[in-house]
């Protein structure tokens, strides 16, 4: 039999404007930019992985992922892409950081990888089909009055859970949250997101201040530099506490665990490196009895069908972020996940992640 190596790879920029601007405590979002990596084998075999790189939270543009997957493209073309370790490290011997453009290579390995195998990403990953998938949609951070009014549409719209952009003054979120219990009642579920725009001191007053809410998690309080002041804010706080921008990889989720600095954490694919070693942290949290989250930046529905895929790995991953695709003014993405009503997303059964993007959008 043929060994299987890669034979080709493509990297494309892809721009997609959103509907309307997507406003967090970091500053506002105005487009989708990822990079699309397409990687050919020998087999016929091709694998499809994307990243958007967030410039404030990864250190990456579209810009400078286009220019180190060129490096990666040199190392990579005529190895095995079914070694997926071994290519990892590959890509981590030549630079170190970099993990939005590394987890679009890594999701190709695994797209390449499954197809091989002949099964959904899901199965290949050891994950099964045993529970519903269902996103939250996100209100931007602005006024109360805006936020509740965009609320109002989110739970008119079926959505089971309304995730909440805060952390622009304490005070000031506290009356955002306010105005949105208001404007939707008290039955459907909020979560609230400050992207580490909190001082510490600010954090514990706000979140008690928010205990009335009902809130069911808050990520990221304070500046990740500042994760030795979570334990502290997690003993205070009344509002269950999940790490963020602080828990990037399987070392940061040791870490955590150790100072027992929150009660859940998210994954994201372009925080990790990819799937490699979103599992290794998916393994802690099991090991730790620890609820996670996976969540997403401002990919397609291509890199959001592969999270999904990973959101079915694990019986501890109960709270999915996947609202950010059907933020696109634009849908670039064949085939994937499906949004259903309500937020309920179908994931495909045909081999690999089952997503590619239409040729004219490259």
């Amino acid at each position: 039999m043929q060994e299987l190596t890669i034979s080709k790879i493509h990297l494309y920029k892809l721009f997609i404007p959103l509907k309307e601007p997507f406003i967090i405590s970091l500053g506002p979002l105005y487009n989708a930019e990822s990079v699309v990596v397409c990687m050919e084998t020998n087999a016929g075999i091709t694998g499809w992985g994307e990243c958007s790189p967030f410039m404030s939270i990864n250190g990456e543009s579209a810009d400078t992922g286009l220019v180190i997957g060129h490096y990666f493209e040199k190392a990579l073309l005529g190895r095995d892409p079914l070694a997926i370790e071994e290519r990892i490290a590959d890509m981590d011997r030549i630079i170190y950081g970099n993990r939005s453009i590394k987890s679009a290579f890594d999701m190709a390995l695994y797209d390449i990888a499954a197809k091989h195998a002949e099964q959904p990403l899901y199965r290949f990953l050891g994950g099964k089909k045993d529970k519903e998938i269902t996103t939250d949609y996100t209100v931007s951070v602005g006024t109360p009055e805006k936020m509740a009014a965009d609320a109002l549409k989110i739970k008119e719209q079926g959505f089971p859970v309304i995730k909440v952009k805060i952390g622009k003054g304490g005070a000031a979120d506290v009356e955002r949250i306010r105005a949105i219990r208001a404007a939707v009642g008290d039955a459907i579920p909020l979560r609230v997101d400050a992207n580490q725009g909190w001082a510490v001191d600010e954090a514990i007053e706000t979140l008690k201040a928010l205990e009335p809410f009902n809130i069911q998690h808050c990520e990221e309080p304070v500046p990740r530099w500042e994760f030795m002041e979570l334990p502290k804010i997690k003993k205070a706080s009344p509002v269950t506490m999940m790490a963020d921008e602080s828990c990037c990889d399987q070392h940061d989720v040791k870490r955590l665990i150790a100072l027992g600095a929150c009660d859940r954490i998210n994954i994201k694919l372009g925080k990790s490196g990819g799937i490699y070693n979103a599992l290794q942290m998916i393994r802690l949290a099991e090991a730790a009895n620890m609820e996670i989250q996976i969540g997403a930046f401002l990919e397609s529905r291509l890199a959001m069908t592969a999270f999904a895929h990973l959101a079915l790995c694990s019986p501890n991953i109960v709270y999915f972020d996947f609202d950010t695709a059907l933020m696109f003014s634009e849908d670039p993405v064949e085939g994937g996940i499906l949004y259903k009503e309500k937020g309920v997303i179908e994931v495909p059964e045909i081999p690999g992640i089952g997503a590619t993007i239409k040729m004219n959008y490259l």
